[in-house]
This record gives C-alpha cells, sequence and structure tokens, in this order.
C-alpha cells in the first residue's frame, strides 16, 4: 500500500524536496499528485526570465528543451514526494529523452501545466511521459527516463 502523500505542493515544499534554484527552478507549484502515478505542475511564465533575453528578442518564445526539463523538474517533485527521502536532497539526471514533439509557442503571460505520468519506477529509474499544455492545447509533449541519487548531506 502506497503512503499517503500531500495531493499538492508550493513552491516551498518544492524548494524543499529539489534542488534547482533560480534560474533554473521552472516549476511554481505541483498539484494533482497521485503517489508514484502522476502530478501536474505549473510554470507561470513571464517575460523577466533569463532565456526570454536571447531566444528570441522582440519575440519571446519559451526554448522547447526548457519546457522538457519544466516536466523533468514537476517529475522530480512526483518521485520525491512518492518515495520520500527524509533530510536527504535527491539529485535527478536525464538518461533519455524520445519522443518529443512542439505543437505550438509558449510565451510570456501563459500558464504551463505539466501533466507528467509514472511508466515505470523503482529505487533509482524512472521512466515518464509528460505533456505540457498552454488552455487546454498541446504545447509540447515527450518521454524521459531520469536516475535519482541521494544525497548524503542534509538539505539547505
Amino acid at each position: 500500500m502506497t503512503p499517503s502523500v500531500p495531493r499538492e505542493a508550493d513552491l516551498a515544499m518544492i524548494l524543499k524536496l529539489i534542488p534547482h534554484r533560480y534560474p533554473f527552478l521552472l516549476v511554481d507549484k505541483v498539484r494533482d499528485v497521485v503517489a508514484r502515478e502522476s502530478a501536474v505542475g505549473i510554470k507561470n511564465v513571464t517575460f523577466n526570465e533569463p532565456h526570454f533575453q536571447g531566444h528570441f528578442p522582440g519575440t519571446p518564445i519559451m526554448p522547447g528543451v526548457t519546457i522538457i526539463e519544466a516536466m523533468a523538474q514537476t517529475a522530480a517533485v512526483l518521485v520525491c514526494m512518492s518515495v520520500g527521502f527524509g533530510e536527504r536532497m535527491p539529485l535527478v539526471y536525464f538518461m533519455s529523452i524520445d519522443k518529443a514533439k512542439f505543437r505550438r509557442k509558449v510565451v510570456p503571460g501563459d500558464v504551463l501545466e505539466l501533466h507528467v505520468n509514472v511508466k515505470r519506477g523503482s529505487t533509482k529509474i524512472w521512466k515518464f511521459e509528460g505533456v505540457a499544455k498552454v488552455d487546454g492545447q498541446v504545447a509540447a509533449e515527450a518521454e524521459f527516463a531520469a536516475m535519482i541519487d541521494i544525497q548524503s548531506q542534509a538539505a539547505e
């Protein structure tokens, strides 16, 4: 039986669970958490994000790889909430990205919903499928695998 986990994580909880920080923390909230199964990350896309300075001047578009990274961060929060690592902060490393497709632009002012489903999960290796949506429209999708590495030191 899966232990009871919270159904959502606010920014304070996300900061306790994963090591990402500004300017590379790409998830503002995670909701609809079902342990070891699925979650939805929320990313409020704002004009002041560093990648918009060069991608592209005058026509800011969120890079596709950044959208996939936001999916992966959502997946990392899901894993941490599902498994529980206590005071040990895990590092999560991509192992593969497959079937990546980009369907629409993501621009400042959009609210990106990052729907992540577990395809397979074990102690260290997890595989996910993710779909990023804006206003119900698919913006990007991908399958990805990650390795969870538990650090021995306490989280800061």
